[in-house]
């Protein structure tokens, strides 16, 4: 896949992210890296391995699922907020 400013563009619109014109070219080529490392990786022959291939045979160790809240946290990340009331981020009104 050849990364070029038009796919640039397209992935700014996507992303709703904005390149500076400064810069621009230096995320192509590290898009092209990228582009080019996963390209390498379909070369791999994986006829013969097993779509739960793991590198040990151990199984994923788990942990109780228990709730926790830290109000610490929560009036942490509320704090960056250009509005909060009770606890909870204040939105435009979007369906009328």
């Amino acid at each position: 896949m050849k990364i070029d400013d038009t796919l640039l563009a397209r992935l700014e619109k996507l992303s709703m992210l904005k390149i500076d014109d400064a810069h621009r070219e230096e995320v192509i080529g590290q898009l092209s890296e990228i582009v080019s490392f996963v390209d390498n990786l379909a070369e791999l022959d994986t006829q013969n391995v097993g779509e739960t291939f793991a590198m040990t045979e151990q199984a994923t160790l788990l942990r109780k699922d228990t709730p926790d809240c830290d109000p610490a946290v929560n009036d942490d990340i509320l704090g960056h907020a250009p509005r909060s009331e009770d606890h909870f981020f204040v939105v435009p009104k979007i369906i009328e």
